[in-house]
């Protein structure tokens, strides 16, 4: 019998799996300072990409899927 994966636990806070199994990040400058920025600029960094590919067949192995 094998061992479990363990999933990682700071990337399960970084990232999250949408409904159709795609892995989602948080964008960059999204976290403080929101005096400066545009209207625009900041409902552009409300929504969350889907991550590249290369980066998701890594990700993916450390959330466990």
């Amino acid at each position: 019998m094998g061992n479990k994966l363990k999933t990682s636990k700071t990337a399960a806070k970084r990232f999250k799996i949408s409904g159709t199994g795609k892995i989602l990040r948080r964008k960059a400058y999204n976290s403080h300072m929101f005096f400066h920025k545009s209207a625009s600029q900041k409902r552009r960094l409300e929504n969350e990409p889907e991550l590249a590919k290369g980066d998701a067949k890594r990700v993916a192995k450390l959330l466990g899927i």
